[in-house]
């Protein structure tokens, strides 16, 4: 098995990319830090600079100003193979004429480490990706789970004090995707190396993450752990691009927000604002008789219901007009596309952010306005 080692630490102080003159920068002065032994998600939509960030990193993309240290030295001028970085790509990128303990060999065999050697760390990586007896196979004759396992095999064979990570289960289905997670964060756990791990899947950032740097438009629109990032966004981006939510936008005044159609228990600055309700916070009631005192209370219409095993999704127009999604894990009470019922959801599980409209253009949604 590669040597257990501390992870690096890598700072990122304005770092900037602009492809060509007079355009908008794809990385537009970020600044961040990566803990030493961190697993660390650059997440956000195609086009948001999570990628050319990770590029910058590794050396495959120029900067066009700002510092990039690793442990404190600045590396933003050096070579990809000067950085000792480990490196793992969407499209494994394995010599297709070697077989997989060559391929997992090659990065020992550039550092001019002994043959006796090359043979023990290759057997015990190979051991520690499950790929104990596959080490003579082509990568034309494994899986693409497999391959993937030989290039993640090849990227901490030689002990790199960081792993980076270019969304690396992007092309595989999505039960191999889950069954890679999980290889994933228990190699995390066992080597101690800080890893960088780009995705645009929300859901494999909550599942992986110490912290999330979330991307917007080439900047940085908030670092936090899965739990920060979720229960507390710090803007309708952030909110609707991580989970489920449903949104109220309007005016907050005295701790009450106006939608124009209803008015919402919150709390909030005074001002313009949009009410973020997570869909599983809601609770559906056939009638007036079981609405909880002290919650906020909407009607709604019923306009589709979802089945997905341990829960449902319910989708809503409430009488002011907004979109929602209710996620119900209560058979209690039966709907059906049509139905009316009562939504409520107590007020102190609401987080009010601003109300950034531009935000919709990136914005995945469920019917007008619900992020999915």
């Amino acid at each position: 098995m590669p040597d257990r080692t501390d992870g690096a630490s890598i700072r990122v102080e304005s770092l900037t990319k602009t492809f060509r003159e007079g355009t908008a920068p794809a990385v537009d002065a970020i600044d961040l830090d990566v803990r030493s032994g961190e697993f660390m998600t650059l997440l956000g939509p195609s086009g948001s600079g999570k990628t050319t960030t990770l590029n910058m990193v590794a050396g495959f993309e120029e900067v066009t100003s700002g510092r990039i240290l690793l442990d404190g030295d600045d590396i933003a001028r050096l070579p990809p193979y000067r950085r000792n970085l480990g490196m793992v790509f969407q499209s494994y990128a394995l010599f297709p004429h070697m077989t997989a303990a060559e391929n997992i060999a090659f990065p020992l065999r550039q550092r001019k480490v002994s043959k006796a050697e090359i043979a023990r760390r290759v057997h015990e990586t190979l051991d520690l990706v499950q790929l104990g007896g596959h080490g003579d196979r082509l990568p034309s004759q494994l899986s693409g789970g497999q391959q993937q396992r030989v290039a993640l095999a090849r990227a901490v064979v030689f002990s790199p004090r960081a792993l980076l990570l270019d969304e690396p289960l992007g092309a595989l289905d999505k039960k191999l995707r889950e069954t890679l997670q999980l290889q994933i964060a228990r190699l995390h756990s066992e080597l101690g190396i800080t890893f960088v791990f780009v995705t645009h899947d929300q859901e494999e950032a909550l599942a992986l993450s110490d912290r999330i740097a979330v991307f917007r438009d080439g900047r940085i629109e908030q670092v936090g752990t899965p739990f920060e990032l979720y229960e507390a966004p710090v803007s309708r981006f952030v909110a609707t691009f991580l989970g489920d939510s449903n949104i109220f936008a309007g005016t907050v005044r005295d701790g009450l927000l106006d939608t124009g159609g209803a008015t919402l228990h919150c709390q909030g600055p005074d001002g313009r604002g949009a009410l973020v309700v997570r869909p599983e916070r809601m609770t559906l009631h056939g009638d007036d008789r079981d609405r909880p005192a002290g919650a906020n209370q909407l009607g709604a219409e019923v306009t589709d219901v979802v089945y997905q095993g341990a829960f449902r999704r319910v989708l809503v127009r409430f009488d002011d007009g907004t979109p929602g999604l209710v996620r119900d894990s209560s058979s209690d009470v039966s709907v059906a596309v049509g139905d009316r019922v009562r939504v409520s959801w107590p007020a102190a599980t609401g987080v009010v952010v601003p109300d950034d409209a531009a935000a919709d253009s990136s914005d995945a949604t469920v019917g007008d306005g619900v992020a999915a």
